[in-house]
């Protein structure tokens, strides 16, 4: 199995190499810093192990209690006596927070910002009396300087990590200060192990058969792959399979194109068909409304020659009207009934002796006025006479008018009726007439 290195400078993998077969173990990390990036015990944490985190700046908490659930997580500084201390730190470099004012003192010099903060401060044997229940297999010390103070808090006597892994380097270069505290571990029945450059490592002497473990550098032997080589290749991988996906999804899209293609296809023959139906509707609809056009305007006629017609019998109707009640009030009238009997005489018939003698006195008038007439001579001499008298003068006027009118076509045709009854026959014409002639003496009178 590959082991995965979260720490700065492999330790976790040295740690693991002489500790990797332990079950749930314990670590005390001074200086935790992070949950993840540049730590120790992160590894360790996800084997299964558990431990203390001691890391004074507030600010990094948070992390780990949501990271760490297992572990006790703890803000303070780890010291030589209990009390409150100043914290230095760097804000633009994580990491670099100290209790030194001398370390303090030279970032501010290469030109960083340096922010101080308080800070309560308790001694390491003080930490392990309260949390360490059992065997404490690595206690790792990174504080920036002050770890010859927090070595003096802690009672070697009575708590014995099987390992220690202590900066050794001043903060930021790799100049080694461990001349200043490793007076505080090696009497104490520890041997020195190793130095990978940032770090010494001891064992303590009743577990001295780890020292063999620890006498080497991490190499390719140890098959361990860094955190961020892991991340890399999960998301090489990560990427690799929506590669795929991604190929895949185009393959479905391009038969899918296909698929749309030929939809289009059928669609734009389909829609040439439903353009050449649309062009023969508009072509008949037009047509039909055509139709309708001409057929309202007959329909206009149709109704205009309706009410021409309507209007000409309402005309009829009322002549109609008029001509009966007028025939009714000959027929009530006097002179009507007076003249009874003559009609019945009348009625008798054309060659009756009266009508006889009418007819030949009235024609022989006729054709003596119409001799006398065309006789220039004779005119001349008859007009004064008959000027001088208006009866006379009136009664020639008459015959010669019906005279006229007789040769006339048509002349027995009322000049009143209208002219849908001038078609009516002759014999009809003529009652109507005498009718009309008969009203109008009846009016005379």
């Amino acid at each position: 199995m590959t082991f995965i290195s979260y720490s700065q400078n492999f330790e976790d993998v040295l740690l693991w190499r002489a500790l990797g077969k332990i079950q749930h173990g314990f670590y005390i990390d001074v200086g935790a810093n992070d949950p993840e990036l540049h730590s120790v015990t992160k590894a360790f944490y996800d084997a299964g192990w558990h431990g203390v985190n001691v890391e004074p700046m507030p600010s990094y908490r948070q992390p780990f209690v949501e990271q760490r659930p297992r572990d006790i997580n703890l803000t303070c500084a780890a010291g030589a006596e209990q009390g409150e201390i100043t914290l230095f730190d760097v804000p633009s470099m994580n990491g670099w927070a100290s209790t030194d004012a001398a370390v303090a003192k030279e970032h501010r010099a290469e030109g960083y910002d340096v922010t101080e903060v308080k800070v309560p401060m308790r001694t390491l044997a003080d930490i392990c009396a309260e949390h360490a229940q059992g065997e404490i297999h690595f206690l790792k010390i990174d504080v920036e300087g002050f770890e010859g103070e927090v070595l003096k808090g802690m009672d070697f006597q009575r708590w014995r990590p099987w390992v220690l892994v202590i900066e050794a380097t001043l903060p930021g270069q790799r100049t080694t200060n461990h001349e200043t505290w490793e007076h505080l571990v090696l009497p104490h029945g520890y041997r020195y192990a190793y130095f990978d450059g940032l770090n010494r490592y001891y064992v303590a002497d009743e577990h001295s058969e780890l020292l063999a473990a620890l006498d080497i550098q991490p190499n390719v032997f140890d098959e361990f792959i860094t955190h961020h080589l892991d991340k890399a290749w999960a998301k090489g991988k990560d990427l690799s399979r929506q590669v795929k996906e991604g190929w895949e999804r185009i393959e479905q899209l391009d038969g899918y194109a296909n698929e749309l293609s030929g939809n289009l296809d059928q669609s734009q023959q389909d829609n040439a068909k439903l353009h050449q139906a649309l062009e023969s509707e508009q072509a008949h609809s037009a047509k039909v409304t055509d139709e309708l056009l001409q057929t309202q305007v007959k329909l206009h006629a149709l109704e205009a020659r309706a009410e021409a017609l309507q209007a000409t019998l309402n005309s009829t109707d009322a002549w109609g009207k008029d001509l009966e009640q007028r025939l009714l009030a000959v027929y009530a009238s006097t002179s009507w009934r007076i003249t009874a009997p003559m009609r019945f005489i009348m009625r008798r018939g054309d060659n009756s002796p009266a009508n006889l003698v009418k007819r030949k006195a009235k024609g022989a008038l006729r054709r003596g006025l119409k001799w006398l007439t065309s006789r220039e001579s004779l005119r001349r001499a008859t007009l004064p006479i008959i000027a001088r008298s208006p009866w006379l003068q009136q009664k020639v006027a008459a015959t010669l008018a019906a005279a006229k009118s007789a040769t006339a076509p048509d002349a027995q045709t009322a000049p009143d009726v209208p002219e849908l009854l001038r078609a009516l026959p002759q014999s009809a014409r003529t009652v109507l007439a005498d009718l009309q002639r008969a009203f109008e003496q009846q009016a005379k009178h």
